[in-house]
């Protein structure tokens, strides 16, 4: 699987920057939300930005030991990062723009409830109008059957 674009792990803070320990506790929640453990049973891509908290020798170790491979999109080059800037792009239309956000408390109440509709609920065409939990639930039937014709 190239990658699953499902929002597995989140953290959001008002009014401050993530930290590196912000995104190893992502790192951790994601791999075991996904694998079930502390550890990917196969080595994964994780693709990251070029923000130090994700830059951190920490945080690519910490990655490592988990079985990813911390990659990061190209400087400079939003277009090296599609699948997240179309995220951007799909949040802002379809929550942030048709939602009183008086408050960064109001966001941040929200912010759960967004990515549960995006990754469980909202179709997407380039899926096929499946769900992105659909699409990875797919996923793991053909790797699967792969493995069993093999």
């Amino acid at each position: 699987m190239a990658n699953d674009r499902e929002i597995i792990a989140r953290h959001a803070v008002a009014d401050a920057g993530i930290s590196g320990s912000d995104v190893r506790d992502m790192i951790l929640a994601a791999v075991e939300a996904r694998f079930g453990g502390h550890r990917a049973p196969h080595q994964v891509e994780m693709l990251g930005d070029n923000g130090s908290p994700c830059l951190a020798k920490d945080t690519r170790i910490f990655a490592r030991q988990r079985g990813l491979n911390p990659c990061f999109t190209p400087v400079k080059s939003p277009q090296g990062n599609g699948i997240s800037e179309a995220l951007v792009k799909t949040l802002k239309r379809d929550y942030v723009n048709v939602t009183p956000l008086p408050d960064a408390a109001t966001v941040l109440g929200l912010i759960a409830a967004w990515f549960d509709d995006y990754s469980h609920h909202r179709p997407h065409s380039g899926l096929d109008g499946l769900t992105l939990r659909q699409y990875h639930q797919r996923s793991e039937e053909d790797q699967t059957l792969n493995r069993a014709n093999s």
